[in-house]
C-alpha cells in the first residue's frame, strides 16, 4: 500500500471517528452504567458508550474498506481478505471517561503486514483531534486550527516531563522499581493521562510517556502519532510495542536511550 493510499484511508478513518463522537457525547457526564468486565477479580469498566461507539465505527469501517481486519477492544478480531487491519479502542480512558474527566479519547490506528503506518485519536468533547502517519508526520487540528506536530529536544531524563496513567499499572515489584528510577529523576510526573499523554509528547508539552499492562488497541493507533512527530515508542527492551505491555515512549532516540537504561539498573 503506497503512502498516498494511506493518506486517504486515514482521512476516511478520521471522519468515521469524528462521526462516532457524537455518540459518546450523548453518555459522556450524563448518568451512565457501568459493567466490570473483570468480574470479581479487577475492576475493568465498560459502559454503552463503548460498545455503540465501537459497532458504529466497526459498520463504517466494513463500509469502506471491506478486506481490512478489525481488531476491537469490546468485539475482538474479525479478520480480513488482505494485510491491512484496523486497531480499534472506543473510548480510551473509560475510568476518565465515567467519572467527568475529559482526557479520554477515541483511537483508531491502521496496520499494514503488522506494522502500525497511520493512527487517530479524538477527543470529541474538546473537539480535538491528533492523527500522524509514521515516516511522513502528525498534526493536530481543532477546528479551522490545523497544525503540525514537532516533539522537544529534552534529552535528559532530569528535564522531562513524565506522564502515565496510574502508577497501579506496575504490579510486578520489578517494574514498578523500574518506573519509580525514572519518575522519581524527572523535573515532573503527572498522572490520569491515558491516551491524552502520548499525544502531548507529539504536541511538544511533555517528554516521556511510561506505561504497563496495556493492550495493543491502547498503543498501536497512538505510534504514528508520535512517531511522525520526531518521537519513538518501543517496549520496556527497546522492541516492538505493538502487542502492548511495558511501554516506552519518548520525544526523541536520545532521550528514550537514557530511559532504557535506567529502567534495565538493578
Amino acid at each position: 500500500m503506497d503512502r498516498a493510499e494511506i493518506e486517504r484511508q486515514l482521512a476516511v478513518a478520521i471522519d468515521i471517528v469524528e462521526e462516532a463522537g457524537a455518540i459518546a457525547l450523548r453518555y459522556f457526564r450524563q448518568p451512565l452504567e457501568v459493567d466490570n468486565k473483570a468480574g470479581d477479580v479487577a475492576f475493568d469498566p465498560v459502559t454503552a458508550a463503548d460498545r455503540e461507539v465501537e459497532a458504529q465505527v466497526r459498520a463504517r469501517l466494513a463500509e469502506h474498506f471491506p478486506d481490512h481486519g478489525i481488531l476491537g477492544e469490546e468485539e475482538g478480531f474479525t479478520a480480513g481478505s488482505n494485510d491491512a487491519c484496523w486497531v480499534l479502542d472506543p473510548i480510551d480512558g473509560t475510568r476518565a471517561f465515567m467519572s467527568g474527566m475529559p482526557i479520554w479519547g477515541m483511537l483508531l490506528g491502521l496496520t499494514v503486514a503488522g506494522r502500525p503506518v497511520a493512527g487517530l485519536m479524538h477527543q470529541p468533547y474538546i473537539g480535538e483531534t491528533f492523527a500522524g502517519l509514521s515516516d511522513a508526520g502528525s498534526w493536530f487540528q481543532r477546528g479551522a486550527d490545523r497544525r503540525e506536530l514537532q516533539t522537544r529536544a529534552t534529552d535528559k531524563i532530569e528535564d522531562a516531563v513524565l506522564y502515565c496513567t496510574d502508577p497501579g499499572l506496575f504490579l510486578e515489584t520489578d517494574t514498578m522499581a523500574a518506573f519509580d528510577r525514572v519518575a522519581s529523576t524527572c523535573k515532573l510526573r503527572r498522572f490520569g493521562s491515558d491516551c491524552y499523554g502520548y499525544c502531548l509528547v507529539a504536541m511538544g508539552q511533555a517528554d516521556l510517556v511510561i506505561e504497563d499492562l496495556l493492550q495493543p488497541y491502547d498503543i498501536v493507533p497512538l505510534i504514528p502519532i508520535i512517531e511522525g512527530a520526531g518521537g519513538i515508542v518501543t517496549s520496556r527492551d527497546g522492541g516492538s510495542p505493538n502487542d502492548g505491555g511495558f511501554v516506552v515512549a519518548a520525544a526523541n532516540r536520545e532521550l528514550h536511550a537514557r530511559t532504557l537504561d535506567r529502567l534495565s539498573r538493578q
